[in-house]
């Protein structure tokens, strides 16, 4: 399963190798929609740096939502910063008079909690670009490629797939639709599998791995050759049939059996990394010809993927 990869976000890089339209009216309505309910949607930093990279007047409105929700989750940290500081002088105070569990307590929990949002502001107020900026969990939003009436279109989805037709709940039923198995594409992906292809631009991946002593270790995979990987993905447009959730646009990053050193270090699964001359036809798939899709998914890349334990 892959977890976590750190992806190209920035839309212009999608525009000049592929000649990709930008759905702004989907990205707005992303921004738009965090700025009304911040908890909800997680978008990576360098989703946001690149249109504040962008001057022109139709990406306007992106860079206004983006600075709104950044002065305003400043606001709420420095809120938050405010009250721990107010706790820990009280803390400190009891207990320079009369020690007490409640006062040792409040001492090392404000501490935490201040430490925690100096790094929160310090973050906001950075400028420079870190390379964990790029990096998507499950439930985040991406910037993908897909094809739609023969044109090529980027936009972002989140990074867990709810396929037209499943209840929101679903997410919750069935948490790991990040990923779509190959050897499910016929079954629980089959709306999908032939019909809403979609394409991530992938540096680096990330897997769960069980040490020798038993415990979890993050390992991270990058191909040897430096390429980027074109990981096939499955998407899906949501609507609620009550109308009372957003439209929502998700995708899964398709996996199939480990590459050989992947398998060595202890994980199953591999996402699956196309040419680049399959890209087209990834994009626009004849559902009556799944024999030449599983054909692509053959003739996948084997870059030798380099692994160390994540920082």
């Amino acid at each position: 399963m892959c977890y976590s990869a750190k992806a190209k976000q920035d839309y212009k890089l999608f525009v000049r190798e592929f000649g990709a339209t930008i759905d702004l009216r989907e990205y707005i309505r992303l921004f738009w929609n965090r700025s009304e309910k911040p908890g909800q949607y997680r978008i990576p930093r360098a989703m946001e740096d690149a249109f504040l990279r962008d001057e022109s007047p139709e990406t306007a409105e992106i860079r206004a939502l983006v600075h709104g929700f950044r002065d305003a989750e400043a606001s709420r940290v420095e809120a938050e910063l405010f009250a721990q500081k107010t706790r820990l002088n009280a803390a400190e105070r009891a207990l320079r008079t009369r020690p007490t569990k409640k006062a040792s307590s409040d001492q090392r929990i404000a501490t935490g909690k201040i430490e925690k949002s100096m790094a929160r502001l310090a973050d906001l107020r950075r400028r420079e670009g870190l390379p964990r900026d790029a990096r998507i969990f499950p439930g985040n939003y991406c910037t993908v490629l897909v094809s739609e009436g023969g044109r090529r279109t980027v936009r972002p989805m989140r990074y867990q797939c709810r396929p037209q037709g499943r209840p929101a709940s679903s997410d919750k039923l069935y948490p790991g639709t990040y990923n779509a198995r190959r050897d499910n594409l016929d079954g629980f992906w089959k709306p999908q599998f032939g019909r809403s292809h979609a394409i991530m631009i992938v540096e680096t991946f990330y897997e769960n791995v069980a040490g020798a002593d038993g415990r979890n270790r993050i390992l991270e995979f990058t191909p040897r050759d430096g390429e980027p990987m074109y990981v096939a993905c499955l998407w899906s447009r949501w609507s609620d049939p009550e109308g009372v959730e957003p439209d929502l646009l998700s995708f899964a990053a398709i996996t199939d059996e480990p590459e050989p050193e992947v398998a060595a270090t202890g994980h199953d699964r591999t996402i699956v990394n196309i040419r680049r001359e399959h890209v087209d036809a990834w994009l626009e798939p004849d559902a009556s010809d799944p024999a030449a899709l599983f054909a692509i998914l053959d003739d996948k890349r084997h870059p030798y993927y380099e692994h160390r334990e994540a920082a």
